[in-house]
């Protein structure tokens, strides 16, 4: 709660209103018992006063109507400031996840982010608006209803006090026990939602390979484990509950007897009785309802420590204190003595990237080739801070992008990733994501270069609203929606990271001339595995072991370097046989 109150400040003024009505509420129910008190040795047995007795009707009347009147107030003043409280929770985990680095969602998963994000902060707010005021309220009612019900009868109160002892302790040891249990559940919560998104998401490999019973089975395993987490934590709380319920039923029982000598020897008038039975029964329902609440507690913790849990990763990736601004000109790209290593890899990995050097002049196309794993993809990241050098720097019109802000270095760089990711939302707003205030002749310019010209086939056209991630699109498709939008950012340097290699060689072919043509400014850098991609580059370097080690014309590569020649070679294979495949198909 301490942690959580800088969060919470806004909403603290009603929730303690709302509290305070309800211990209000609370002393009126206590109330009541006292009148009846005084009507039963008053005007029923001992006046006979008629109207009296009216009178005391009257008073436990009003005294209802005012307690539901302050019920009612209550909810009011606590459930609007628990739902802002909720979402302002959502959101601020939500911009932490966006500011996150992309670190960070390499080693979450996104069901345990989800369920973090919905049910854990939902779970939360409901303790916020219901179990922390009641275990307050309960707990006052608890405290005042066993000192009136000792004033009624020192010795029936203490019988009852009495009870309350090992109910207390009780509740302690529940509280141990289950919040573990609710820490777990949370967790195979978190990891399901991760099962389901990932089998969603993967569906139609599953299909394709005929796993879906398989995953079915996995998936039944992992709900079955949720299953008797949940089990372990209903039997833990329905012990206390017994426990909370049958002791002081236990207790009353004991004080009725005790009562009845009491009353019969004269030492208790009935009014006495009365009031002690009618407060007893008042705080019965709170004393009941503590191991429900003291659950509810437990679970609210395990919700907000999974929240902070999030909250509490560092952001490794920061704007800078002092931010230096682009030139207007900078188009020139180097990379000087870089060295890289993910930020989970052992200390004693070898670096993905090391001590690499090169230069990209403005306006110039180089193609970036090497075998799988030569940290082509990690190189292309770190311009625009995706991940951070571990040594050297990367320099954008000699500035090193570290003391860029991030916003201003990502609107100078656009990245086109090989898997493109697209929103649900129109073809328009995801091309002209970066740049939302663009017009139409961005637009189209954007897709003629990106050879996107499908989009105007599509049953709105550009305002077609493309289905979650674009799945309802081919992956050639996605791939030039995605070339689009970082085209259609206008940036100084782009950066591809082999967006094309979901076309065919002659309409990627096409794809590449367009680029040329209209971005002949812009200084590009391209991961390339096709030859024909790597004919049209100014300049190609051969990434190996995470060096340059060869640097030139496609032309003087072929040439001079033997190694290069493999690379080329092997693509060029794998081009061939695409190609073959592609026909197939079409025979």
């Amino acid at each position: 709660m301490l942690r959580l109150y800088p969060l919470a400040k806004p909403v603290v003024p009603r929730l303690a209103l709302g509290m305070f009505t309800a211990v209000l509420a609370s002393g009126v129910a206590l109330a009541i018992p006292q009148v009846l008190q005084w009507i039963v040795n008053g005007p029923l047995f001992v006046t006979h006063d008629p109207r009296g007795l009216w009178v005391g009707v009257a008073i436990v009347l009003g005294l209802g109507v005012l307690e539901a009147g302050l019920l009612v107030a209550r909810r009011q003043l606590v459930l609007a400031p628990g739902a802002k409280l909720e979402a302002d929770l959502r959101v601020r985990l939500y911009e932490h996840l966006v500011d996150a680095p992309a670190a960070f969602h390499d080693e979450w998963s996104s069901g345990q982010l989800l369920s973090r994000s919905m049910s854990d902060i939902r779970r939360f707010r409901r303790w916020i608006s219901f179990g922390m005021v009641m275990i307050c309220v309960n707990t006052i009612t608890i405290i005042a209803g066993i000192v009136l019900m000792t004033l009624a009868s020192p010795i029936m109160g203490a019988i009852f006090a009495a009870a309350a002892i090992p109910v207390a302790v009780a509740s302690f040891h529940f509280r141990r026990g289950y919040q573990t249990a609710s820490r777990l559940a949370q967790d195979q919560a978190g990891d399901l939602a991760t099962t389901v998104e990932e089998s969603v998401r993967g569906i139609r490999i599953l299909k394709a390979f005929g796993r879906g019973r398989a995953a079915l089975a996995s998936f039944s395993t992992q709900a079955d484990l949720l299953r008797a987490t949940e089990i372990e934590k209903a039997r833990s709380l329905s012990t206390v509950s017994l426990i909370l319920t049958a002791l002081p039923e236990a207790a009353l029982a004991s004080a009725l007897v005790v009562g009845a000598f009491l009353v019969a020897g004269g030492q208790l008038s009935v009014g006495a009785i009365v009031a002690f039975f009618g407060t007893a029964a008042v705080v019965s329902g709170p004393l009941g309802r503590l191991g429900e609440q003291f659950a509810m507690s437990m679970d609210a913790k395990a919700a907000i420590d999974r929240f902070f849990e999030v909250l509490d990763v560092p952001n490794t990736i920061l704007d800078p204190s002092d931010p230096v601004p682009l030139p207007a000109s900078a188009r020139r790209l180097e990379l000087r003595g870089v060295t890289f290593r993910h930020p989970d890899a052992a200390p004693d990995a070898p670096a993905v990237l090391d001590d690499l050097h090169l230069v990209l002049e403005p306006g110039e196309t180089l193609a970036l080739v090497g075998v799988t794993g030569a940290g082509k993809s990690s190189l292309v990241q770190l311009i625009p801070r995706l991940y951070d050098v571990t040594e050297g720097s990367v320099l954008i019109g000699g500035v090193d992008v570290r003391d860029v802000e991030r916003t201003a270095l990502r609107r100078h760089v656009s990245i086109a990733f090989e898997d493109p990711v697209l929103f649900s939302a129109t073809v328009r707003e995801n091309i002209l994501l970066g740049v939302p205030d663009a017009g139409d002749d961005v637009l189209e310019a954007a897709i003629a270069t990106a050879g996107a010209e499908f989009v105007r086939a599509l049953p709105d056209g550009v305002d077609t609203v493309i289905g979650e991630e674009g799945l309802n699109l081919s992956g050639g498709q996605r791939q030039r929606i995605s070339l689009a939008r970082a085209i259609a950012a206008s940036p100084r340097i782009l950066v591809l990271d082999d967006p094309l290699s979901a076309l065919d060689v002659h309409t990627e072919e096409v794809v590449t001339r367009r680029l040329r043509a209209h971005l002949h400014e812009t200084t590009t850098l391209v991961v390339a595995h096709r030859p024909s991609t790597v004919a049209l580059a100014d300049r190609v370097a051969l990434l190996d072991g995470g060096r340059i080690v060869a640097i030139g014309s496609h032309t003087e590569l072929l040439a001079t370097s033997a190694h290069y020649r493999s690379v080329i070679t092997s693509t060029q294979a794998e081009t061939v046989a695409e190609t073959l495949i592609e026909a197939e198909i079409v025979v």
